[in-house]
């Protein structure tokens, strides 16, 4: 892949600028969740537009890590943003999204961790179930509740924005896109997407050319929803790798050098399965598109 990190740094910064005039927003509401796809998008922000037009939000909640909410605060920090700590604990709580599952306030972060991983572990292929909606009635009451977080998160991020009159910036890259690692209403429910057409090792490239901290850059991508399982342990292949694949099959190039043809399957079942939801959540069983069935 030729990618050239400074004048695709110049391209986004002009997209965000254009983007804003365009819709007359008077500024940008991001949130910051301590991992390096936030943290190049706020990055690009500074460069863009005014400091004190941006407004970062973090969002913690009951099982949030408090390394994620550390990182957070160092990226604002870091680019001098200005930005508020919100926990959403109580909203998930009188949601009753916490009565699916039993509290662990005060269980060791090392048994968290070690409980998610055999629950994730019970099942073949726990990522293809997500994408499907398909489970036994533990894994479904899991899916209600890590997507509830997500869908709250962006209700908090849109009612701070429309108080301004900001634009909500998302900060979803293309490889989540192709496979699907983003909830429906959640995440993907903004009014700027500045790195979606960015594969994620792309996204790291930028993060050294854009001054994001080390940490961030070496920390293990992860959603912060369930402990101990990060993007890849999700998808079960490396970024580098996925990333391969995916351009290879975007360019047409065929077969990718060094790469399992079992990966290369496993890969494209993923980004079938992702189509398939993603065209159920444009409504295409709506009753408008029923006209043959009456």
């Amino acid at each position: 892949m030729i990618f050239d990190p400074k004048d695709e740094i110049i391209r986004i910064e002009k997209f965000i600028k254009r983007t804003i005039e365009t819709y007359n927003f008077k500024g940008a509401v991001i949130g910051v969740s301590g991992g390096v796809d936030s943290a190049v998008v706020l990055a690009l922000l500074t460069r863009t537009i005014e400091k004190e037009n941006i407004f970062a939000l973090i969002l913690p909640e009951r099982d949030s890590s408090k390394e994620s909410v550390r990182d957070a605060k160092l990226v604002c920090n870091h680019f001098g943003v200005n930005y508020k700590i919100f926990s959403i604990t109580g909203a998930l709580r009188k949601l009753g999204a916490y009565s699916l599952f039993p509290p662990a306030l005060f269980i060791p972060e090392s048994i968290k961790i070690s409980y998610s991983k055999k629950r994730w572990e019970r099942y073949q292929d726990p990522y293809i179930m997500d994408l499907k909606n398909e489970g036994d009635e533990l894994f479904l009451k899991g899916l209600a509740y890590y997507r509830i977080k997500h869908r709250v998160r962006m209700c908090k991020l849109y009612m701070e924005a429309e108080k301004r009159g900001y634009c909500v910036v998302g900060t979803t890259n293309k490889t989540e896109l192709a496979l699907g690692l983003y909830v429906k209403w959640g995440d993907d429910a903004v009014d700027i997407e500045p790195i979606k057409h960015l594969y994620k090792t792309q996204v790291f490239e930028l993060a050294k050319h854009l001054g994001v901290p080390e940490k961030i850059i070496n920390k293990k991508p992860t959603p912060d929803l369930i402990p101990g399982i990060n993007d890849e342990d999700a998808f079960g292949i490396e970024y580098s790798k996925l990333d391969k694949i995916l351009f290879s099959i975007e360019s047409n190039e065929g077969k990718v050098e060094d790469i399992d043809e079992k990966l290369l399957s496993k890969v494209k079942e993923i980004m079938r399965f992702t189509k398939i939801r993603e065209l159920k959540g444009l409504g295409i069983d709506d009753i408008s598109n029923q006209k043959d069935r009456w």
